[in-house]
């Protein structure tokens, strides 16, 4: 990284549009320095690529975005993020064991839906049909998960959420503990938006985790593996409901 690394400049100019007041006050600067650093001291240490870590804005428009999953942070897992959250790159495949077990369930779920399971693991059609898939802290260090929780990121993607909730009528995937803590900073966007006729639709379930995915009285898939929560189904059928095309789930 030669240049200073810039969230307004790094990010599309719709989105960033969404920020003009925190990015005129600098209130990134901080994270914008560590970013800097740790991209200048060890490229090849972190996750995503340094040109991949606002691909979900780069995937979707502003414009476009129907749908938000939100994730935590970028696998850690050398060889797997691409800035999209849950997503990996289309090399490896289902069967491999570098597959991760939130894809594994995710694709589970999509069947149980009555969808065809993944063919990969990218997403990136997803993206491109509306559907935002954005982590909550939008770097990590390899090998070691959530080591950039406290960098700022989370103010950043937070005021992010915030804006769009006050802009668009949208549905939010809420999966697992740490995206459900969102559902209070979308309902408050929502109440203070001025805008008449919006509305936030909220799906939650346990995170997609071989650790979690059966957990809470809201399981992503129930024991058993006979159902899931339902939610590739719902977005699709609440889509139809608002006259907007259905999400065309598989990736093959």
């Amino acid at each position: 990284m030669t240049q200073a690394f810039s969230i307004e400049s790094a990010l599309p100019k719709d989105w960033a549009s969404l920020l003009w007041d925190e990015l005129k006050s600098r209130s990134f600067d901080t994270l914008e320095s560590k970013v800097q650093k740790a991209y200048q001291d060890n490229p090849d240490g972190l996750a995503p690529k340094v040109d991949h870590i606002f691909r979900a804005f780069q995937e979707t428009t502003f414009e476009q975005v129907r749908v938000v999953v939100l994730g935590q942070d970028p696998y850690q897992t050398p060889g797997l993020a691409q800035g999209l959250a849950f997503s990996i790159p289309k090399e490896i495949k289902p069967g491999w064991r570098a597959f991760p077990s939130s894809l594994r369930n995710i694709s589970k779920a999509l069947s149980l839906d009555g969808y065809p399971s993944l063919v990969h693991g990218d997403l990136s059609s997803w993206a491109k049909q509306g559907v935002l898939l954005l982590n909550a802290t939008l770097t990590v260090e390899l090998n070691l998960a959530a080591s950039h929780a406290n960098w700022g990121w989370q103010d950043l993607t937070d005021a992010m959420l915030y804006r769009l909730a006050q802009k668009k009528s949208l549905i939010w995937l809420l999966w697992g503990a740490h995206a459900q803590k969102k559902k209070s900073l979308i309902e408050k966007a929502q109440e203070e938006s001025g805008e008449s006729g919006l509305s936030q639709i909220i799906l939650s379930a346990s995170h997609p985790s071989g650790l979690s995915v059966y957990k809470t009285n809201e399981p992503f898939i129930y024991p058993g593996d006979q159902k899931s929560c339902g939610h590739f189904r719902k977005v699709n059928e609440l889509l139809l409901a608002q006259g907007l095309k259905p999400i065309e789930w598989t990736n093959g």
